[in-house]
C-alpha cells in the first residue's frame, strides 16, 4: 500500500495505470466504506482511497471541527484490505493552482438536504470534480445512504468525465441503522433509538404497497416519530428514485428522512 501525501506522489503513482477504482472518503472508516473498497478491489486493476475532510461541504464550522478523524486507525484498516494507494491531500493539493469551479444546482434539486444545508452539495460536487480530474478513475464507488448526493455526483461526473459511478447498497448494523461516521457522536441509548427509527421505517414502507393517499400516511408517520422519539425531523418524504420528485406511488420510490438526535443529524432512505 502506497501512501500519497501530495499531487506529485499521486501523479507518479498513477502514471500508466488503467482501470482505476476510486473510493472517496472523509475518513473515520466503517464497514460501509469497507464494502465500497472491497467492490473496487474486485472490479478494478488498482484501487485508490482518498481521505479528505472537505470544508466546502460543511455549512456549519462547528460541524466541520467536530467531524470524527482517526487517520491511524483508517490506515490500519486500508493496509489490511490491501488497498493499492491512499491519497491524503492537503487543502492546497485540492484547491490551489486550479481553475475556479462554480457549481449551480437547478431549482428542482433544492429539495431534501439541499433545502436544509445551503451550499452543501455544491461543495461536494466541486471536490468530486477536482478529485476526479486529478485521479482520472474509470469507476467511482459511492454508497446509497446519501442517495441525493449519489445522484448529483453521478450527473456531474458522468457528464464531464469518462468515468462510471458505481452505486453500492447501504450497510446497516444489527439494529438496521445505516452506518455513518457521525454515529460515533451518539451514545448507546441514542444508537438504539436511531435503530428503532430505521427498523420502523423499513417495516412502514412495506405496509404502503397496498395503500392509497401515501402523502397523508407519511405525514402521520412523521408526526408519530416526533412524538414517540422526541426528535426534530427536517423531512420525511416519498420521492422518485430517478429525479427525486415527490410521488404518491410506491413503485420506483424511496422514503427519505433527515432528523436530529441530540444535535446529531442523521439521514437515511428506504
Amino acid at each position: 500500500m502506497k501512501i500519497l501525501l501530495n499531487n506529485i506522489d499521486l501523479n507518479e503513482a498513477l502514471f500508466a495505470n488503467s482501470n482505476i477504482g476510486f473510493v472517496p472518503t472523509m475518513g473515520s472508516l466503517h464497514n460501509g466504506h469497507i464494502s465500497l473498497i472491497k467492490k473496487s478491489l474486485k472490479l478494478s486493476n488498482k484501487t485508490i482511497v482518498s481521505i479528505f475532510v472537505n470544508p466546502k461541504q460543511f455549512n456549519n464550522k462547528q460541524d466541520y471541527k467536530k467531524y470524527p478523524r482517526n487517520i491511524k486507525k483508517d490506515l490500519r484498516i486500508l493496509k489490511k484490505l490491501k488497498v493499492d494507494f491512499v491519497y491524503l491531500p492537503k487543502m492546497k493539493d485540492i484547491f490551489k493552482f486550479t481553475n475556479k469551479i462554480k457549481i449551480k444546482l437547478y431549482k428542482q434539486d433544492k429539495v431534501l438536504c439541499a433545502k436544509y444545508r445551503e451550499g452543501h452539495f455544491e461543495g461536494v460536487v466541486e471536490v468530486m470534480i477536482r478529485l476526479t480530474e486529478k485521479i482520472n478513475p474509470s469507476k467511482i464507488f459511492m454508497g446509497e445512504k446519501d442517495f441525493q448526493q449519489l445522484l448529483l455526483v453521478k450527473r456531474y461526473i458522468e457528464k464531464n468525465f469518462k468515468c462510471k459511478i458505481i452505486s453500492c447498497k447501504t450497510i446497516r448494523n444489527k439494529n438496521r441503522l445505516a452506518l455513518s461516521s457521525r454515529n460515533i457522536h451518539l451514545n448507546n441509548h441514542d444508537l438504539s433509538k436511531a435503530g428503532k427509527i430505521a427498523s420502523g421505517l423499513i417495516n412502514f414502507k412495506k405496509t404502503l404497497f397496498k395503500k392509497k393517499n401515501l402523502k397523508n400516511l407519511i405525514l402521520i408517520k412523521k408526526n408519530e416519530l416526533k412524538r414517540k422519539y422526541n426528535i426534530k425531523v427536517d423531512y420525511l418524504e416519498l420521492r422518485n428514485t430517478s429525479n427525486l420528485k415527490l410521488t404518491n406511488k410506491i413503485k420506483d420510490s424511496k422514503i427519505f428522512i433527515a432528523y436530529y438526535i441530540n444535535r446529531v443529524r442523521l439521514i437515511d432512505n428506504f
